[in-house]
C-alpha cells in the first residue's frame, strides 16, 4: 500500500492541528497517524488515492483559525499498513519552531462559561483547542500537556475522556480541565477559594477598591474605571501622576457607548490576540477623568481570559461597572509581576486584595497595545497575542541573540530566515527587569532551541544590555541605536535594497560620542552613512533634559540669540523657568558642565511643547510629545490642512542639516506674538515634515535611492506619520513604515538581530 508523509510548518501547535488532522482523515477515510515534531507537524497517510488526494486538498483549506501553514512537504514512504488513524506521541526534533502565542477566550467557550446547564459553568480556566494560554505556561516543545504547567493537574475521567475523544471539542486539548481537576483561584494569604474568592473580589471593586488579578502573563492592578477617586487613589499608590491606565470593557456595545471606534478596527479589537487599543473618548463619556488626564484617547481592551469575564459577570447578585482599570501590577520600573512571592513583595501596598490562582506562569507576557492607522493596527507594544511568533528576513544562515534596548525592552532569537522578537520585557533601568530579561532569554532558547552564536546589543558602553551581553560568553556585536530602528523597519517589510532611514527618537549613542535622535542615514545591510540630522543643539541637565522640557527650550532659545540678555528676556516672557533656573542654566553653558550635543528628536519636541506653554515637563515619556500632538489635532478638527513644498537642508561640514533652528524661533517669536498655540502645534508638525521630505529629496537625488524607511518613538506620533508619508510619496518617493513592529525601542532587538545575522562572520 502506498504511504505518503507529510510535513506541515508553521504555527501548527497549541492551535488544535493535531485534532483537527485527525477530525479530517476520519471523514476522508485515511488511515494513519499525527504527531508533533516539535519543529513541525508529522502526518503519515495512507488509503485510496481519491481520499489521499481528497485529504491532502483540504488540509490547508480547513486548517484552524488560529493556524498558520508556512509550508506543506509531501514524500512517497513505506511503512506497514494502519488499522486506523490515531494522534501518536510527539517527539521533538530539530528544525524551525513556531510556537503559539496565548488566545483569548473564544466564542463557544465563553458560551459553555454561562450556560448553567454545562458542567464548567462559571469555571475561571475553561479552553479548548481554539483558545487559552499557550506560550505563558509552556515549558518546552513540542507543544503537549506534560511540557506545561497544567502537568501539575491531573485530569479527572470526564476531561480524559474529552481528551481522547475526537467527536469532543476538546480533543487534544492540552490545558483541558474543569472544576474537579483544573487550577483553583482564591484570594491570596486568605481562606477564601474558588466561587467564594471571585465573589469576594467582586464585591471589593463594586465598593470601590482595588484588587491586584492573576491573568495568563501576569498580575494587573484593578478597579472601578467610572469611580475617580479610586482611580486617583490607584495613581498615589503607583506613583504614575499622569501616564495613562488601561481600561478592560465588558463588551463591544459598551466600547461603542464610550468610545470611537474606528472602521475595521472591531475585529482587532475583538479577536484572539485582543489587544489594548488606542481609541478616542467620547465627549459624553462617564468613565473617569483620571483614567488618561488631558488625554483625549484611551487604551481599551476587551476580557481575554474567562477570569475577566466572571468579573464583570457572576449569578452573586452583584451590580458590577462595565470597566475596569487593567494596569500591569509592577512597581515603577520593574517588570510585571508573574508569581506569587514577586505579588506578595510588591502589590501588597497598592491593593486591598490580591485575586490569584495555582496556575503557574512561565513566561511573562504583558499586554500588546496597538494604535489605529492607515485602516490598520500600528504596535505600540508588541507582547501578548503576537509574540513570539517570528518574521521572516533574508538569506543569512546562523543563530544569533539580539538583546534589544535599554528602554522598552524586547529581545530577539534567530535562526536563518526566522526573528522571533520575544514578548515585552520593561525599562532596564530596575535591576529586576534585567533579571526577567536573563530569565526570558533562558527560557525563549529552550523553547526554540536556539542556541546563539553571538549577541548583539546597542553601540552605547554603559547600558545594562551591554552589560548582559558581556557576561554571556560568546561574541558581541554592538550596533549603532538608529542603524537598528532603520533594519527592524526593513526587515518588517522584507525589504533588502538601500534606504534612507529616518530615525527620529529620545536617544540613541552616536559613533562620534554624542547624543543622535533626529537622523537621516543611508542604510544597507552591512553599514550606513549619516547623511541628515535635525540642527545640533546642547543637551544641559543629564538625565533630568529628558524629563523637563523646559531645560531643552531654555538649550534652544539660547543658542539663537547672540547677546545673553536678549535669550533671557525671550526665556522670561515665554514662563519657562524661574529666574534662578535660568541662571543656572546659563552657568552650566558657559562652564561647559553637564552639557552633550544632541541631535535629539525626542528632546527637540519636549522643548517646542514647552515653549507653546504645552507642559514644562513630563512625569512619563513622551508625555510633553503627545500634548504638542493632541494640540495639533485639535486645530486639525476646526480646519483643513494644506500641502506645502519641502524645505531644503542645509550642508555643513559634510552634512545636512534640516533648519530646525529656524523653526523653533519661529515657533517662541509666534507665541510671543499671540498666535493660537494649537496652530503653532500642527504648524511644528507640517513644517517638520517638509523639512523632512525636503532632506530625503536631496539625498535621494545625490544617490539614486528612492525608498524612505521611518522608524523611532517619534513616529509613534500618528500625525508627524501621516504628513510625513504625504509629502515624501508626493515628492515621488517610496515609503517603509512599521505595521506590527513597534517603530519605538520596542522593535530594536530585530533590526539588531539582522545586522548580527549579515555581519557575523566578518
Amino acid at each position: 500500500m502506498e504511504t505518503e508523509r507529510i510535513c506541515v510548518i508553521g504555527i501548527v501547535q497549541g492551535v488544535g492541528f493535531r485534532p483537527f488532522v485527525s477530525r479530517l482523515a476520519h471523514s476522508c477515510h485515511i488511515r494513519g497517524t499525527v504527531c508533533n515534531k516539535g519543529s513541525y507537524v508529522e502526518i503519515i497517510i495512507q488509503g485510496s488515492k481519491s481520499a489521499k488526494e481528497q485529504f491532502v486538498n483540504y488540509l490547508p483549506r480547513k486548517a484552524p483559525a488560529r493556524s498558520a501553514i508556512f509550508k506543506i512537504m509531501t514524500e512517497q514512504t513505506d511503512l506497514p499498513p494502519f488499522p486506523d488513524f490515531s494522534i501518536i506521541e510527539s517527539a521533538a526534533e530539530e528544525g524551525d519552531v513556531f510556537v503559539s502565542p496565548d488566545i483569548a477566550i473564544c466564542d463557544d467557550c465563553k458560551k459553555e462559561l454561562f450556560d448553567p446547564q454545562n458542567r464548567r459553568y462559571l469555571h475561571p480556566f475553561i479552553n479548548c483547542t481554539a483558545c487559552g494560554p499557550r506560550m505563558t505556561i509552556l515549558d518546552a516543545m513540542p507543544y503537549d500537556r506534560e511540557r506545561t504547567s497544567m502537568a501539575e493537574f491531573p485530569m479527572c475521567s470526564r476531561c480524559e475522556y474529552e481528551y481522547t475523544h475526537r467527536e469532543t471539542r476538546r480533543y487534544d486539548a492540552q490545558p483541558v480541565c474543569c472544576p474537579d481537576c483544573g487550577p483553583e483561584v482564591y484570594i491570596l494569604d486568605s481562606t477564601k477559594r474558588g466561587r467564594e474568592a471571585i465573589v469576594a473580589a467582586r464585591r471589593a471593586l463594586s465598593s470601590g477598591r482595588i484588587v491586584a488579578v492573576k491573568g495568563i502573563g501576569g498580575y494587573h492592578l484593578c478597579c472601578d474605571a467610572f469611580q475617580d477617586d479610586t482611580v486617583q487613589r490607584l495613581r498615589r499608590l503607583k506613583h504614575r501622576p499622569a501616564k495613562p491606565f488601561a481600561v478592560m470593557i465588558k463588551d463591544l456595545a459598551a466600547v461603542r457607548r464610550h468610545c470611537h471606534v474606528p472602521k475595521g478596527a472591531e475585529p482587532v479589537l475583538d479577536g484572539h490576540e485582543k489587544p489594548i487599543v488606542l481609541l478616542e473618548k467620547r465627549p459624553g463619556s462617564t468613565l473617569a477623568p483620571s483614567l488618561a488626564p488631558q488625554n483625549p484617547f484611551l487604551g481599551i481592551m476587551l476580557p481575554y481570559t474567562p477570569l475577566h469575564l466572571l468579573l464583570f459577570t457572576y449569578d452573586d447578585g452583584l451590580e458590577m461597572p462595565e470597566a475596569l482599570v487593567m494596569t500591569s501590577a509592577n512597581t515603577s520600573g520593574a517588570p510585571i509581576c508573574h508569581d506569587e512571592e514577586e505579588a506578595r513583595q510588591e502589590l501588597k501596598g497598592m491593593c486591598d486584595a490580591i485575586l490569584s490562582h495555582n496556575r503557574r506562569i512561565r513566561l511573562r507576557a504583558d499586554d500588546s497595545v496597538v494604535d489605529w492607522y492607515g485602516g490598520s493596527p500600528y504596535m505600540i507594544r508588541r507582547s501578548r497575542g503576537y509574540a513570539p511568533l517570528p518574521f521572516f528576513y533574508g538569506r543569512e544562515k546562523g543563530t544569533v541573540l539580539a538583546l534589544g534596548g535599554e528602554l522598552k525592552n524586547c529581545f530577539c532569537l534567530a535562526r536563518d530566515r526566522l526573528y522571533y522578537l520575544s514578548p515585552y520585557v520593561g525599562d532596564m533601568a530596575d535591576v529586576r527587569t534585567v533579571q526577567a530579561l536573563r530569565d526570558g532569554i533562558s527560557r525563549m532558547k529552550t523553547l526554540l532551541g536556539i542556541e546563539p552564536s553571538c549577541v548583539a546589543c546597542d553601540l552605547h558602553p554603559r547600558y545594562n544590555t551591554t552589560a548582559v551581553a558581556q557576561e554571556m560568553g560568546l561574541p558581541v556585536i554592538p550596533v549603532q541605536h538608529h542603524f537598528a530602528h532603520i533594519l527592524s523597519c526593513m526587515a518588517e517589510n522584507d525589504w533588502e535594497q538601500p534606504v534612507l532611514g529616518v530615525a527620529f527618537d529620545g536617544t540613541g549613542y552616536g559613533t562620534d560620542g554624542t547624543v543622535w535622535g533626529g537622523e537621516i542615514l543611508l542604510c544597507d545591510g552591512h553599514e550606513f552613512c549619516r547623511s541628515a540630522s535635525i540642527a545640533p543643539f546642547w543637551q544641559r541637565g543629564g538625565d533630568a533634559a529628558a524629563r523637563e522640557g523646559w531645560r531643552i527650550a531654555v538649550s534652544l532659545i539660547a543658542s539663537l540669540y547672540r547677546q545673553t540678555d536678549e535669550a533671557a528676556a525671550v526665556i522670561d516672557a515665554l514662563h519657562l523657568c524661574s529666574r534662578e533656573e535660568r541662571q543656572m542654566q546659563f552657568f552650566m553653558a558657559q562652564q561647559g558642565l553637564n552639557s552633550v550635543v544632541s541631535t535629539s528628536a525626542g528632546r527637540l519636541f519636549d522643548g517646542v511643547s514647552a515653549i507653546l506653554g504645552l507642559a514644562r515637563q513630563s512625569s512619563f515619556e513622551g508625555e510633553a510629545a503627545m500634548q504638542l500632538q493632541f494640540a495639533a489635532r485639535r486645530w486639525m478638527k476646526r480646519h483643513e490642512p494644506v500641502g506645502k513644498d519641502p524645505v531644503p537642508p542645509q550642508k555643513e561640514n559634510g552634512r545636512w542639516i534640516l533648519p530646525t533652528g529656524e523653526l523653533v524661533r519661529y515657533m517662541a517669536e509666534e507665541k510671543l506674538a499671540g498666535r493660537n498655540q494649537d496652530f503653532l502645534a500642527y504648524a511644528f508638525h507640517e513644517q517638520l515634515a517638509r523639512q523632512i521630505s525636503g532632506a530625503c529629496l536631496q539625498l535621494s537625488q545625490e544617490t539614486g535611492v528612492k525608498t524612505v524607511a521611518l522608524s523611532g518613538g517619534v513616529f509613534q506620533n500618528t500625525l508627524l506619520l501621516s504628513l510625513c508619508e504625504q509629502a515624501l510619496k508626493q515628492a515621488g518617493l517610496m515609503v517603509l513604515r512599521h505595521h506590527l513592529v513597534p517603530p519605538n525601542d520596542g522593535g530594536i532587538a530585530l533590526g539588531q538581530a539582522v545586522y548580527a545575522m549579515a555581519n557575523q562572520n566578518r
